[in-house]
């Protein structure tokens, strides 16, 4: 082959690409990113929405981007401002809620006033959590051994080995559990108060498509405890501006270490020469020639469009067939003339809007979302998690008005009867509206304009499948040495020189960076 065109081409310019793009562009490797859309970014985008309104469209809150990215990268010098949420957690309830702030003192107070062992028992178990995904967090940032590989994949596996075995006896079988049990189930042995495990389930529904007792979705609980905000673990908190900027910090990191981002550039192929990727066709013709190709594309995008799927053989066919990715979430940001009054809290202040708010009062709540959704498309009384991130960041909306983030389950990739998501949008979005008004009833009449994300919205968009936000179930049969598929989990795909650099690859979804990190790391290991 003649001299490439660039090193690396990276298709996607979400913020894994993003991120793969200043890995290798820091390391002197020409690096030319191409991206589908008007706009970089992927899920992590800020949009306005409506007139002086401006919100992040899709992924809305910051915990999981990984502390060494943001050094490596240099984010905060290229404008990224993080702001921990101060509050903590407010949970609606019929005629009541729970609140537990960022004080452990008011936190088991608080729920002591449903159980006494309960409060009794939470220290406890944020502690056991918190042991366990510190131990993980070693996984995510190394490359999974693949099943059935070689020496390099065996050496792999004991490095995993010894990352676990630094967990004594008994938080071994505290990952165990979690990584086999239902979340339900792993709920109910620590407690006992509906309030306080439907709070804690919501975690495990995220962008989840399960019901709380289906085995493995324990996990995801532990997934969303990975993260931490300016050194503290398991914060959360939201980027000045919005989620675009990040994904613009890490663009205008890549371009200044001599990265090419184009936009509107959709990629028909990767073109493939014995067996070898050497570029990728674009939708205007241009063929651009490159050394590697990452994709930081859903898997089923990559394998079944992007290459020619016959170049897998039959059982790997079937597996990326049928890999599961399917949407639970409803998105919607709505523009407010004033801050929702919730009945349970009136007099109590401001502060619990610079927090999550909840609507999960207990795990058959959870259930029956889920049920519904599987029986006629969508829950009736919908799992919603609010933010109202405007209380910290004025830029988002003007004098007097606010944004808030709902970020809904459970919601059905296909519904029921051939019908579309395009044409039961806006009931959808009346519903989700409604089950806020029963706890603020000045809800509905604050909405002065919204913006509604369905999974097909997700889907179309983003490119998605199936508008799943992880790219793939993260369940265990999809998770570390088997995701996307067994054989492929170490970023290279079955196609000589390309990889994988989404959230597909590992460790999964979320805003982490930490897959095009790592299927950088690839890259430049195999030059």
């Amino acid at each position: 082959m003649s001299t490439p065109d660039v090193d690396v081409v990276i298709v996607g310019g979400g913020h894994n690409g993003l991120t793969c793009a200043g890995y290798l562009a820091r390391k002197g490797l020409k690096v030319t990113v191409l991206e589908a859309r008007s706009k970089i970014g992927g899920a992590a985008v800020t949009e306005e929405f409506h007139p002086g309104f401006r919100n992040s469209v899709y992924s809305y809150s910051v915990s999981l981007l990984h502390p060494q990215v943001i050094a490596d990268l240099q984010l905060e010098q290229h404008g990224l401002e993080i702001m921990e949420r101060p509050a903590g957690t407010l949970s609606l309830l019929d005629n009541d809620h729970l609140l537990m702030t960022r004080d452990g003192e008011q936190a088991r107070r608080e729920i002591a006033r449903f159980s006494r062992r309960d409060a009794d028992r939470i220290d406890a178990f944020d502690a056991e959590i918190a042991e366990v995904a510190i131990a993980l967090r070693a996984l995510a940032t190394q490359a999974p051994p693949n099943v059935g590989g070689g020496w390099g994949d065996l050496v792999g596996l004991l490095k995993a080995g010894n990352v676990m075995r630094k967990l004594d006896g008994r938080h071994q079988a505290v990952l165990a559990e979690l990584m086999t049990r239902s979340l339900g189930d792993y709920l109910d042995m620590w407690f006992e108060g509906e309030a306080l495990k439907g709070v804690l389930g919501l975690e495990g529904v995220i962008g989840n498509f399960a019901e709380p007792y289906q085995a493995g979705t324990a996990y995801v609980l532990l997934h969303h405890a990975f993260g931490e905000v300016k050194g503290r673990a398991g914060a959360w908190g939201i980027a000045r501006g919005g989620m675009g900027a990040i994904t613009e910090a890490m663009a205008s990191f890549a371009r200044s270490r001599g990265a090419t981002i184009e936009t509107e550039c959709p990629v028909n192929r990767i073109v493939v020469e014995k067996g070898r990727a050497v570029g990728v066709e674009t939708a205007d013709g241009r063929t651009i020639t490159a050394r590697h190709v990452a994709a930081s594309v859903h898997p089923q995008v990559l394998l079944q469009r992007l290459l020619d799927v016959e170049l897998l053989d039959e059982a790997d066919q079937r597996r990326i067939q049928g890999y599961r990715s399917h949407s639970a979430t409803f998105r919607m940001n709505v523009a407010l003339s004033e801050l929702p009054q919730f009945t349970s809290m009136a007099g109590r202040g401001e502060e619990h809007f610079k927090g999550a708010i909840e609507v999960s009062p207990s795990l058959q709540y959870i259930q029956n979302a889920y049920f519904d959704a599987r029986n006629d498309g969508w829950s009736k009384r919908p799992v919603i998690s609010m933010q109202v991130p405007s209380t910290q960041d004025d830029s988002l909306a003007p004098a007097g008005g606010h944004v808030a983030s709902l970020f809904c389950q459970h919601f059905q990739r296909h519904l029921p009867d051939g019908r579309s998501w395009d044409e039961v949008r806006d009931e959808v979005a009346d519903q989700i509206i409604g089950t806020i008004d029963q706890y603020a009833p000045n809800f509905r009449a604050s909405v002065v304009g919204r913006q509604i994300k369905t999974p097909l919205d997700i889907e179309r968009d983003l490119n998605m499948v199936g508008g799943d936000i992880f790219h793939g179930a993260l369940h265990l049969d999809q998770f570390y040495s088997l995701r996307p598929i067994p054989g492929y989990a170490a970023y290279k795909m079955p196609v000589e020189g390309v990889y994988l650099c989404g959230s597909g690859a590992h460790p999964g979804g979320g805003v982490s960076g930490l897959p095009g990190r790592n299927a950088a790391q690839a890259i430049l290991k195999a030059r």
